[in-house]
């Protein structure tokens, strides 16, 4: 339009960065990091913004220029939110790494990333070393190691004398640093890189998700919205930060002001401390951290005080309704999102509606089962991953789940191919099956694409057979995959963790009373416990592994075949 011009004064490429400045600026004073223990001083918004700097002044003294990538390899400490900062303030590509890895496939991704730099929590000293050796025999050039050693336990680190990796220290490097002439780098373009998230552990593909300071700036923002953050929160790091730099909440509390509360290790007693002790507002995690919390043993819970409701946001797999109802009567309100590593976390939520509130317990279950509608920085379609078409919002036909919007990824590291199948016509393709509910068109997952089971033409939604199995009172977790049949093709397989001895024809009698007969487990394995990734999510292709070698059920079986009893090994 005429007159219009784009310019300093009227443009500014968007950055999180600036959520820093500002709460330096408006917060000076208020709490930014605290452990969650108490054993470490609180850290103020004007206290971390100089450290932030002075450690950017650091990383350009070590010789790290625009897009280098930094990894950090560590838990939920306080060093973890700094170096959120701190890393883009000095141009760099922060590279949060999996605190679960193991040396090989840590050495496999800091090769893949080529980072120049890599700060090792000493709680994770051992696995770091040898990765780094790893590194080193390849002929590549290792990063330098910078050594954190800030809220340990006494029998959580290794000995730094004993290391030969460690070439800085990470207080001295901040202490040395100095921000005297060190000017923020700030993006000149807002879709530069901001951070490098790795989706898996594999070691044949790395697959490394590129966000970008426009997306990392406008996921926060939309964190902070889904999440209901009024200013000031007190968020508890029961999400790996490491994990889609958790959430973008990394980003999002300090945006608005918020406290980090810093675990280490997450408990359902440490939960319930860290709400009494610094006033918890916000925390999130996979359905197995409600499910610690809801177990935890009665000395370790604590009422909450009258009035208060801490605000969870879970993902990766639709609560149980029991665990939803026992948050409820705890004084947690549950908000159920949906999101992938490529869509930086969250990108649909389960908005609620007033007038859902006066519904049974178990029907308000099953619309918070749901992954609902999409945030303000993407929009959501279920589609024929063929035609492209939009499935009908019937609740019955099923499609794969799309996105697109500006908080998708730019694009996997290194990987072209792999980019354009994932954005292909224009879509970021999530690979889940999905069904649109009539009325609101809030979306439903039913199931993975590699997860769903096809029983004699019939496709099972594991995640509703799970479902049945939680309702049962003895079942505490559950995973269903399938098992090969003789004559159906393959049938629903459950594996359960239980609280209490129970018969595997009861289990399954129980779920023939709530599911269609063909969906109902024909197998059921009682095991210690099942196999999850770091991020709370059951890992289902080792049980598939198990039941494959479990062999074919035979077409002449009469009834379901179970397997009772408490198996003795360790999935």
């Amino acid at each position: 339009m005429e007159g219009a011009v784009l310019c300093a004064a009227n443009h500014a490429p968007l950055t999180p960065i600036s959520f820093l400045e500002r709460s330096a600026l408006v917060y000076p004073d208020r709490p930014a990091v605290v452990s969650a223990a108490g054993d470490a001083p609180p850290r103020t918004w004007r206290e971390t913004r100089a450290r932030c700097l002075s450690l950017a002044a650091a990383l350009a003294g070590l010789g790290v220029q625009r897009r280098d990538v930094v990894a950090v390899f560590a838990q939920n400490i306080p060093a973890m939110c700094e170096l959120h900062f701190a890393v883009p303030m000095s141009g760099a590509v922060l590279c949060a790494l999996n605190s679960r890895l193991d040396a090989a496939t840590a050495s496999v991704l800091l090769r893949h990333s080529e980072a120049k730099v890599i700060f090792v929590d000493a709680a994770l000293l051992d696995v770091a070393q040898e990765a780094l050796r790893l590194v080193s025999a390849t002929g590549a050039t290792a990063p330098a190691a910078v050594l954190i050693t800030e809220l340990l336990d006494d029998d959580d680190s290794s000995s730094p004398s004993q290391s030969t990796i460690i070439e800085h220290e990470y207080e001295a490097l901040v202490s040395r640093g100095g921000s005297a002439g060190f000017a923020v780098r700030w993006p000149a373009d807002e879709n530069e890189p901001i951070a490098l998230n790795y989706t898996s552990g594999t070691t044949s593909r790395p697959k490394g998700v590129i966000y970008t300071h426009r997306g990392a700036y406008l996921n926060s923002l939309a964190v902070v919205l889904l999440n209901g953050m009024a200013a000031a929160p007190v968020c508890l790091w029961t999400v790996p930060m490491f994990h889609c730099n958790g959430w973008c909440m990394a980003w999002a509390v300090a945006a608005q002001g918020g406290t980090n509360v810093c675990l280490r290790r997450v408990t359902g007693g440490a939960v319930f401390d860290a709400v009494a002790r610094h006033g918890v507002t916000h925390m999130g995690g996979a359905p197995t951290v409600l499910s610690m919390i809801v177990n935890a043993a009665p000395e370790d819970q604590r009422p909450m005080p009258a009035g208060k409701k801490v605000s969870v946001i879970t993902g990766g797999a639709p609560p149980p309704p029991t665990v939803l109802f026992r948050m409820e009567e705890l004084g947690f309100m549950v908000i159920h999102s949906y999101g992938l590593t490529e869509t930086y976390g969250p990108a649909t939520v389960c908005v609620w509606k007033p007038e859902w509130d006066a519904l049974p317990a178990e029907e308000r279950a099953a619309i918070k089962a749901r992954q609902g509608l999409h945030h303000l920085g993407l929009e959501v379609d279920v589609k024929d991953p063929v035609t492209m078409r939009s499935v009908p919002a019937d609740g019955k036909t099923m499609g794969e789940v799309m996105l697109r919007g500006n908080t998708v990824m730019s694009g996997y590291y290194k990987d072209a191919p792999a980019t354009a199948e994932a954005l292909a016509g224009g879509w970021f393709r999530s690979g889940d099956l999905a069904v649109r509910n009539p009325g609101d068109g809030y979306v439903k997952i039913r199931d993975r694409s590699k997860d769903i089971i096809i029983s004699g033409g019939e496709n099972i939604s594991t995640i509703e057979v799970e479902a049945a199995l939680f309702a049962h009172p003895a079942v505490a977790e559950a995973a269903v995959v399938g098992r090969p049949d003789e004559h159906w093709g393959e049938t629903p397989c459950a594996f359960v963790v239980v609280r209490r001895k129970v018969e595997a024809e009861e289990v399954m009698e129980f779920c023939r009373g709530r599911l269609p007969r063909y969906m109902a487990p024909r197998t059921v394995v009682v095991v210690e416990e099942l196999p999850k990734t770091a991020t709370g999510k059951v890992q289902k292709f080792g049980l598939r592994e198990k039941a494959r070698a479990m062999g074919s059920l035979s077409s002449t079986a009469s009834r379901p075949q179970g397997i009772g009893g408490r198996s003795t090994s360790k999935l």
